[in-house]
């Protein structure tokens, strides 16, 4: 009975969306620290230590009021919000299971000239890891390793597989803080800077994302090629794409309509229409409500460690907002080069601290914090917010606590650092230079 509690936290965050009742996301983020505070044994150690870190962090600065109550507010309503981003958005991993083409993803992707496979992986990986979230590296993982088995793929042909297949499924997955509007990284720089959109920020994540995707190009050319040898011909597409197509295309059709009609940026709005879209096509399907209602509360049950942790960063991240002086970046605005430092500055901190730990969502829900001072400060806000998602995608790659890479390693069978420094050490190394030169043309 208690696991419901998460599906609650999510409806109630949802709502509050819809009738910008600040009080209701309050609830929803006391319900959802409320929750993972009672149930720690429910998630692993790793969500369990950074919400302990949250907990006692707020605790203390509560304690010697410099958390005010206000702030205290601010904090639950971060949670609510980013706990029940992941929740709803989730929600799509329930399609997964009704749909043969995305059981069979894999003999889909392989089809083609062996040279075309790196893009068509990141660019398809992106393309559905934009609705599916974080249920995109659990469907390829997963079915890439079911597949290996049932052809008896091992030994180093079966690394080759792994590291080919996977590596640019998660740089594609990487890719979605630029260019998706379900991207966790434009939620969090739109809700500090309103004038900031999904759309204002698209052309330059598109020109980031190809500029990503052309390097892995060239790195990935050789393996591709060895295992382009071992694929097996699909004859035409695997029964249910259409009716996918149809699903997929109802749910941006929603989110565009709440955009222009009701005024949601895009980010809200993807977390009324997935949830709401996909339960819709369940009860279609099922004909059964209790059977659809346990199916939801089950999916959103079993994200519990991610949200967690997204709940606990969010929170995290306002609480330590508030030993930020207000003019600790007046002197840096001040200067000629004051832009183009604090750009990358921003890009770079995000994946020098999640290689040692702390998780994008963190870094980005401090630094972003920063952007209204920035504003009023008088700087061009633009190249930073660009730069900050730039920075987040480079972090998913090299978090070695990061979901994707968990995910990865242990569908993989190999360590999570060899994945974010072995794999994507190399790859992040060799773009840095190419990014810096597009942030300077930005500047």
């Amino acid at each position: 009975m208690s696991r419901y509690l998460l599906s609650l936290a999510v409806v109630i965050e949802l709502l509050a969306l819809m009738t910008s009742a600040r009080a209701l996301s309050i609830a929803a983020g006391c319900l959802f620290i409320g929750y993972f505070t009672l149930f720690m044994g429910r998630i692993t150690l790793y969500s369990r230590s950074l919400l302990l870190i949250t907990l006692a962090i707020v605790a203390a600065l509560a304690a010697t009021g410099k958390l005010t109550g206000a702030g205290l507010l601010d904090a639950a309503a971060s949670a609510g919000f980013y706990g029940a981003f992941l929740g709803s958005l989730g929600m799509m991993q329930c399609l997964v299971r009704r749909f043969e083409v995305l059981r069979r993803i894999h003999d889909v992707l392989l089809g083609g000239p062996p040279f075309l496979l790196y893009p068509k992986y990141a660019v398809t990986t992106l393309s559905i890891a934009s609705v599916l979230n974080f249920g995109v590296m659990n469907l390829l993982c997963g079915t890439l390793t079911s597949t290996l088995d049932e052809r008896n793929i091992q030994g180093e042909s079966r690394l080759n597989w792994i590291r080919s297949v996977l590596i640019s499924a998660l740089r594609g997955f990487s890719l979605v803080p630029l260019v998706a509007p379900t991207s966790v990284a434009v939620a969090i720089i739109t809700r500090e800077v309103p004038d900031i959109s999904w759309s204002g920020l698209l052309p330059y994540g598109i020109a980031a994302a190809a500029l990503l995707i052309g390097v892995g190009w060239v790195l990935e050319q050789g393996r591709f090629r060895k295992i382009s040898e071992e694929r097996v011909k699909l004859e035409g597409w695997p029964q249910g794409t259409r009716t996918l197509v149809v699903v997929v295309s109802l749910i941006l059709g929603c989110m565009a309509l709440l955009v222009y009609t009701a005024g949601f940026n895009v980010s809200r709005a993807a977390m009324i229409a997935v949830p709401s879209v996909t339960i819709l096509y369940m009860l279609w399907k099922e004909r059964d409500p209790l059977a659809v209602f346990r199916e939801a509360t089950q999916n959103v049950a079993g994200m519990s460690n991610e949200m967690a942790i997204f709940a606990s960063s969010a929170c995290l991240g306002v609480a330590l907002m508030t030993l930020v002086p207000d003019d600790l970046i007046s002197g840096v605005a001040a200067r000629e080069a004051g832009v183009y430092l604090v750009a990358v500055a921003g890009m770079l901190l995000l994946p020098l601290l999640s290689a040692i730990g702390v998780i994008p969502i963190t870094s980005l829900s401090i630094v972003g914090g920063l952007l209204p001072q920035l504003e009023a400060a008088g700087m061009a806000i633009m190249p930073i917010a660009v730069a900050l998602i730039i920075g987040f995608s480079l972090a998913m790659m090299l978090s070695p606590m990061g979901p994707a890479v968990s995910l990865l390693a242990r569908f993989g069978r190999v360590s999570q650092l060899k994945v974010a420094f072995g794999w994507n050490g190399l790859f992040v190394a060799a773009a840095l230079p190419l990014l810096l030169l597009f942030l300077a043309l930005l500047v």
